[in-house]
């Protein structure tokens, strides 16, 4: 039996739905689909993806680690960054980073929760696992505050709080 999934589905716990549903309509372009107390929805085309926000208290961020998009050359990475500071998004550069075993071209923004999503290209991928050894342990996940216009460098900075 083949079963066909029609796309992914991503709920994050956010402390505020309308903070958080103004800054996703800023990420995504898009209205939520859905919007009840404590709860909304995006329905999204491109990407697909059904992604919710769920309102829950919780005092630290929580297991997760970062939320990306993939997309086909630095270009699209450029438009995007370009598209979120249209929205009034403020957004951190990583070009030419080794993360992941891979070398690429990324650009991040920060929900009202500490989420970080970024969106990237893959310029060359499998790196062996000694050039990573190069980079900060941390690197595939955001290390620098996006308000911290000094952090120049990808992976240079400590931790945001």
């Amino acid at each position: 039996m083949t079963v066909l999934a029609l796309k992914a589905h991503l709920a994050i716990n956010v402390h505020d739905v309308p903070a958080s549903i103004e800054f996703y309509r800023k990420l995504f372009g898009a209205e939520p689909s859905k919007v009840r107390t404590g709860y909304a929805k995006f329905d999204l085309a491109k990407p697909p993806l059904n992604f919710t926000l769920n309102q829950h208290l919780f005092k630290d961020a929580g297991a997760l680690s970062h939320l990306g998009i993939q997309v086909r050359s630095t270009e699209d990475v450029l438009a995007m960054r370009e598209l979120w500071h249209q929205r009034g998004l403020i957004t951190r550069d990583e070009m030419q980073t080794n993360c992941c075993f891979a070398t690429q071209d990324k650009t991040w923004v920060l929900d009202p929760d500490g989420n970080e999503w970024e969106v990237f290209v893959v310029l060359q991928d499998n790196l062996p696992e000694h050039e990573q050894e190069l980079a900060a342990a941390s690197c595939c996940t955001p290390a620098c505050d996006p308000a911290d216009a000094a952090a120049t460098e990808p992976c240079a900075c400590a931790p945001a709080a």
